[in-house]
């Protein structure tokens, strides 16, 4: 018997960039302000600092190695603290670095018909929020791993990053139902090419100067939500 024919839709946004101008060296520097002790936000807030030289190598030779590389700060820190602040760091950083024009894109999206999934190499308890807030009822982020109730420092496989994003993509529709021919992406990255190509209708939002000038050679949409 022939399978039935995929007939949903889905939009996958990226976040950092894309939807929100904050980024997830943002969110860890609001949280070594936060330690519980002020010599331990001093001392996390001044180790920040010093390493964003380092971040900004490592995320141009692989977005999923920067990702591998920048969440070991998060060691040590209380998955209870991290998880109960997650709220103030939305409406500290996040919720005020919302694009204006990004929640009508959801909209337009949504009065298309289309699943709505977020695909962030952020956190989990960070992008739940933003999620929530939006609409969204889908959220594919990164999650930390804890042991004793403390970050190792450590991600849980799969890493969500660059290349991956497409693999998780695909898994996704194929549990879902979705038709990626006929699903849409977001994306302000030209890291994130592997996610704009899977699918039928990928879109550049507020693109770096790489994913500007394939948005041109592909003629795909390119969206500005400043």
């Amino acid at each position: 018997m022939r399978a039935p024919p995929l007939t949903r839709s889905a939009a996958f946004y990226d976040v950092d960039g894309t939807l929100i101008k904050a980024n997830i060296v943002h969110a860890f520097a609001w949280y070594a302000a936060h330690q519980p002790t002020l010599g331990g936000s001093l001392a996390k807030t001044l180790l920040t600092a010093l390493s964003v030289p380092m971040f900004l190598a490592a995320d141009k030779l692989s977005r999923k190695a920067f990702n591998e590389l920048f969440y070991r700060y998060y060691k040590g820190m209380s998955e209870d603290r991290l998880v109960l602040l997650a709220e103030e760091l939305f409406d500290d950083v996040i919720k005020p670095s919302i694009f204006p024009r990004a929640r009508d894109l959801v909209e337009e999206s949504k009065r298309a018909g289309c699943k709505q999934v977020i695909l962030s190499g952020g956190l989990d308890f960070t992008v739940r929020p933003l999620a929530r807030y939006l609409g969204i009822d889908v959220f594919l982020a990164n999650r930390l791993e804890f042991s004793d109730g403390y970050a190792t420092g450590r991600l849980h496989k799969p890493f969500i990053a660059g290349a991956t994003k497409a693999e998780i993509m695909r898994d996704y529709a194929a549990a879902n139902d979705i038709d990626l021919a006929r699903s849409w992406a977001y994306s302000d990255s030209y890291s994130d090419y592997p996610m704009l190509a899977v699918v039928g209708r990928p879109t550049a939002v507020n693109p770096d100067f790489r994913l500007r000038n394939v948005a041109r050679s592909y003629d795909w949409p390119v969206l500005d939500l400043r």
